[in-house]
Order: C-alpha cells, then structure tokens, then sequence
C-alpha cells in the first residue's frame, strides 16, 4: 500500500509500505481523510516525539523508525479480526489514536490517556493515518453517524482535545474565559467554549489571517499585542480578569499572557505541547492563588464529540481549508506549513484516495 513514512528529520517518504492485517480485537480501517497535526509537523522537523525515542523501540509496539505518520483519522472498516463484536465491514469510523498498556495505575482507574508507556497511533510504530489502510483495537474505533462526513470526523480528535481541555479545567457556564492563539486548536477551542455556555471568550493572536479565523470561530473579543495590552484590555472589561486561560501556542509569551489575565484564583488550561522551558515567577502564583493544569489527548470523549457534531451544536468544518493528496504531503503539508504562507492556513487534511478531491 502506499504510506508516508518518517526515515529522519525532513525525510518523509511517500512509499510502498506493508499492509496490515487485524489481529484479535482489532479492525482494518481503508483510510479516507487524516489531518495535519502540529505534532506531525514537530515530528517532520526535529525527529521523534518523546513517545518514540530515535535510539530505543517505543516500549508498547517495539517499533524503531521508520514509522508511518498521521493520527486524525478517519475511514470505511473493510475487515475485522477475531473478538470483534460491535463493529462490522462497511461501517464509516473515526479512530481515537492511543496507544495503552491497560494494565498501569493510569489505565486501570480509567486515566488511559496519562498510561504510563502511552503512545499516539502515527507516532509509536504501530501504524499510522497517512496511509491507505491502518489497523486499531475496536475499543478505540467510533461508528459515524449517516450525516457527519469523512472530513469532518477528522477533525475529532483536536475536538476531543480541547473538549478535554473543557474539563480538566472546571470549566462553569457563564465563565469569561481566554483563548491563546488561533491556530486550528485555538480556533476549535473558541467554538467549544461558546457551545459550553462562556459568557465571553476573548483570544490574543498577533495578526495574520488567523485573527480572521478567530472571529469566524466565535471570539468576542479579539487582541493583537503589537497593537495594545492584552492583559490590560481584559482585566479592564472582566473588572479584574477572566476566569480560565487555554493556552495553545506552546511559547513563553503565550504562557505569561495566559497567567497574568487571570482574576485571582483563576486556571490556567496548558494545551499546547512546550518544546522548550518557560520561565515565570512562582510567588506570583501563589499570591494569586492560580491553579495551572496541563493536558495530554482525551479520555472517553469521542462519543460525546460525534454527538455534539451530529446535533449540530458545534460546527467544526470552517477550520479545513485545504485538502491535499497524499502524493503532495511533503510539498503542500509539510513544507507549506514551514513556509510564510502558513498562517494562511488552518487544517489540511490529506487522503490517500485520489477520487475524494
């Protein structure tokens, strides 16, 4: 079958690749769409994510580079394994991408997504979405309704990050809360909170055609800090600040901003994935009371996010704006995200069926 797969750094190949085959309890998938992932582009650009050093086999799968990349995916099931029960061939899936021991302290009290060896199908060695067919346990393999599209259930899996994100943070209706950044999670995560109940929801983005991108998303109130105070623009329309932060752009700016726009006692929600330390002041926290809490992935939310889309509670199709074959993955994914051009983009989602574009 054809893959895009990861040899080095800026070494993806599009290649002939084996096919897998289900093993008990799993179901073959023939892939339709998969989204491009910051994390996919992380992985292009400086080598294997943590959860599959470049020198050792991932501890779960025993897979060493090369391996298949892509993990928002979405497809048709064309076969199923042995054990296999609430799934059947024909069936129109999405695929929550973890990977799990289900035998550690996490996993056995229901923690899945913080399993001790966790890793992300399309970044451990166990298959991957920009590919024609991958193989998944069912457990980890979500039914479609009829009236949600290949292209939208692609999208699931950042919704199901930010839905996380909802949650982990104690999120209340009525809440102010802000939104730093508005790539494609900064953008979902705007929707979501509009669809939870925020009162308001303000977000800090430098401008770019993602500040466009924010305001389509639902943002009330929209902040370029080359132009004002952020911190002070909010703390002056919530008479003190917002109640949470969702921080997505993984930089210290982002980071500082996220804290100080807080009223005290507020959260501070760590979305994006820090490549590098941020430096802050703990006496601050501990003066105003701030709770900070991180996140990794989602836990027992795909079905609620296929409920919410499916009722049309949220929209979520606005943050695609390109589709691409997975011919040109390297040319119109990977390096069209490096380039200037970037910024002009939200979500590519990338298929390997030439006959869906």
């Amino acid at each position: 079958m054809k893959a895009a797969v990861w040899h080095d750094r800026l070494d993806v190949r599009i290649q002939d690749w084996p096919e897998p085959e289900p093993k008990f309890g799993e179901v073959k998938i023939a892939v339709k769409w998969c989204g491009l992932c910051g994390s996919d582009l992380h992985e292009y650009t400086d080598g294997p994510t943590k959860s599959l050093p470049s020198k050792a086999p991932h501890p779960l799968t025993g897979q060493m580079t090369p391996i298949v990349q892509g993990h928002e995916l979405s497809g048709e099931v064309v076969k199923i394994g042995e054990g296999v029960t609430k799934l059947k061939v024909g069936d129109h899936v999405v695929v929550e991408p973890l990977i799990i021991c289900g035998k550690c302290n996490a996993c056995l009290a229901g923690r899945y997504n913080v399993c001790e060896k966790l890793g992300f199908h399309g970044h451990c060695g166990s298959g991957g979405g920009f590919a024609e067919f991958t193989t998944m346990p069912e457990r980890f393999v979500h039914k479609l309704p009829d009236n949600v599209s290949y292209e939208t259930a692609s999208l699931f899996e950042p919704l199901c990050v930010v839905l996380h994100a909802i949650e982990c943070g104690n999120f209340k209706l009525g809440m102010d809360a802000v939104v730093l950044g508005a790539g494609p999670i900064g953008q979902l995560q705007i929707t979501a909170l509009k669809a939870a109940g925020a009162r308001r929801v303000f977000c800090i983005q430098r401008k770019s055609e993602r500040q466009k991108f924010a305001m389509l998303a639902g943002a009330d109130y929209l902040f370029d800090p080359a132009e004002c105070d952020p911190v002070a623009e909010i703390k002056k329309l919530t008479d003190g600040g917002a109640d949470i932060s969702f921080e997505t752009t993984a930089s210290q700016d982002g980071w500082d901003w996220g804290i100080k726009c807080l009223r005290k006692a507020g959260t501070i929600v760590q979305i994006g994935i820090m490549m590098e330390d941020v430096h802050f002041n703990p006496g601050y926290i501990v003066d105003n009371e701030i709770r900070i809490q991180g996140i990794i992935g989602y836990r027992n939310l795909y079905p609620a996010a296929i409920q919410l889309v499916s009722d049309g509670r949220i929209n979520i199709d606005f943050v695609i704006t390109k589709k691409i074959f997975i011919d040109d993955l390297i040319k119109e994914g990977f390096e069209l995200l490096l380039s200037p051009e970037k910024k002009k983009h939200s979500k590519i989602i990338v298929t390997p069926d030439k006959g869906l574009l």
